[in-house]
This record gives structure tokens, C-alpha cells and sequence, in this order.
């Protein structure tokens, strides 16, 4: 390898990297649920995708800077959220793991179903912020709209993880995942965390939706399904439940991502993704960072 093809290895790393904070958000709302009512909701992605959509069309009639584009993609997931909650688990009996599993099913197949009919499957640009920014770092460019799209993602990160250890919700949340009947004893209302839950989670996923939207630079229906696929990967290598473990993994995949397209073309790169996912599952099943038993 000469010394031009490591700069464009090198490059093509960091700019999966950058990305990757997309899919660390992603796994972070997965791992969310699953940590405190122990259940997958599939349909997350393609509420985060439909939340992008969303802040478009209220937008569509009304002249407003790009950032605000990203403040309505959040607001809108906040409401997909609680509504995924209210339609796919509040009124389904939670001890039936299928039940709740294949509702989830369907609330993705009905959100994608929705974005097809509503834009006609026609893909529509998103605006991104930073776009014609370049910042050369030695043999090096950084896009602007990436490291942007880091930075935003960095701050709702740690935004989160504040929110989760330092406020009386997060010790709730946190209560309730642990152990749940006794939070009921102690005054906790499960019903409440739970909703919550699926609210924040929903902002998470809005601005994850159009921090995608932003880096690609336009959306489409069919990002839905790829992205319910790389954000449950980062979920699993990352550690069920471990929401340091999905920071890390989301950055981990969305490096290795752009990696192997350099290597080996976009058609072979998510073949490398799910041989790395396997390896996990053989000789690390929890995650980089296996989840501990007791008290947190």
C-alpha cells in the first residue's frame, strides 16, 4: 500500500466515524427500551426516518433555517415515540415477548408504508448544515456536514447520559429496568417511566433521523430497513442493555463501514458488518461491554 491509498484509508475511516455517531444514536434508542422494559422495538429506525420526514413537510409551507429542520425532527420523534408506545405496546400483554415483537413488526411496515404513500417513494433532499465547509487537517478534509453531524450527535450523547444518571427520571428509568415490581413498591409509576422512555428515545431517534438526512444529503424510504439492521448490530456489539457499549459500537461499525466500501465497494461492505456481528455473537455474545448484574 503506497502512501496515497493510506491517506484515502485513513480518510475513509474517519469519515465513517463521523458518521457513525448516527448509528450510535440509533443503538442507543434500542438499547433504551430494551434496558428498561426488556423488549425490541423494530419499528424505531423507521419512526426516526419518519420523524426526518415529518419536520419536511411541516416546514414544506414555512421558510425556517436548517436548524430548524433538526429542533422539528426531534419534536416529531418525541411524538412517534409515545405513539409507538400507546399503539404497540400499552394495550398488548407485555409477558407475550412474540406479541409485543410482531407489533413492532407492523408499526414499521405501517410508518414505511405511510412515507411511501404520503411523498409517492420519491426520495427528497434534506438540508445540512455546513455542507460547503472543508477543513483540511494535514493530507486530510473534513466535511464540514460531518463533523457537524459528530458534534450534534456528541451532545445529545452526552445530553442523554446526564439525563439518565444525574435526574430523578434516569434513576427511575433505571429503577424500573433493574428491578421493576419493587420501583412500584417505592411509588414509581412504571406506565409513566415507561412512556417517557419511548418520548425520549423518539427525540433521539428525530435527530438521529436527520442527522442521516443531513450526511447523506436527502432521505428515502428504503434507508428504513438498513438502519433498523445497523442500529440493532451496534446494539448487540455494543452489549445489550450498555448504552457506553452502543456509543462505542456505532462509532466502531460506522468507521469499519466506510473502511471496507473503500476496500471492497458498497455491494460487499454490509457482508463485512454482518461477519463482524457474527464474530460477536461466537466469542463475545454480551457486547464490549457486557452488562453487570446488581445494583447501578
Amino acid at each position: 500500500m503506497d502512501l496515497l491509498d493510506l491517506i484515502d484509508t485513513i480518510q475513509s475511516i474517519a469519515d465513517g466515524v463521523l458518521f457513525g455517531t448516527t448509528y450510535a444514536l440509533l443503538g442507543i434508542g434500542f438499547t433504551l427500551i430494551f434496558g428498561v422494559m426488556h423488549k425490541i422495538n423494530l419499528s424505531f429506525a423507521a419512526a426516526s426516518i419518519g420523524a426526518a420526514y415529518a419536520s419536511l413537510l411541516i416546514l414544506s409551507a414555512v421558510k425556517a433555517p436548517a436548524v430548524v429542520v433538526f429542533l422539528m425532527a426531534a419534536a416529531a420523534g418525541g411524538v412517534l415515540g409515545g405513539l409507538v408506545y400507546l399503539v404497540g405496546f400499552k394495550f398488548i400483554p407485555l409477558a407475550n415477548p412474540l406479541a409485543t415483537l410482531m407489533s413492532t413488526v407492523g408499526l414499521l411496515l405501517l410508518i414505511d408504508e405511510i412515507i411511501v404513500h404520503t411523498t409517492a417513494g420519491v426520495p427528497l433532499n434534506y438540508p445540512a448544515l455546513f455542507s460547503d465547509v472543508i477543513v483540511p487537517i494535514g493530507p486530510f478534509n473534513l466535511r464540514g456536514d460531518l463533523m457537524f453531524v459528530f458534534v450534534l450527535g456528541c451532545v445529545c450523547m452526552t445530553v442523554l447520559l446526564l439525563l439518565l444518571y444525574r435526574t430523578k427520571l434516569g434513576l427511575a428509568t433505571r429503577a424500573v429496568s433493574q428491578q421493576p415490581t419493587a420501583s412500584q413498591l417505592c411509588g414509581i409509576g412504571i406506565m409513566r417511566v415507561n412512556i417517557l422512555t419511548f418520548v425520549i428515545t423518539g427525540v433521539v431517534g428525530g435527530i438521529a433521523g436527520a442527522m442521516t438526512g443531513a450526511a447523506i444529503g436527502m432521505l428515502s424510504p428504503l434507508l428504513s430497513l438498513p438502519l433498523t439492521v445497523k442500529g440493532l448490530i451496534v446494539t448487540v456489539i455494543g452489549g445489550l442493555g450498555s448504552i457506553p457499549g452502543a456509543i462505542v459500537a456505532g462509532l466502531v461499525v460506522g468507521g469499519l463501514e466506510n473502511f471496507f466500501q473503500f476496500l471492497r465497494g458498497v455491494s460487499e461492505r454490509d457482508l463485512y458488518i454482518m461477519l463482524l456481528l457474527f464474530a460477536f455473537l461466537v466469542f463475545r455474545p454480551g457486547g464490549i461491554f457486557t452488562v453487570a448484574a446488581g445494583r447501578d
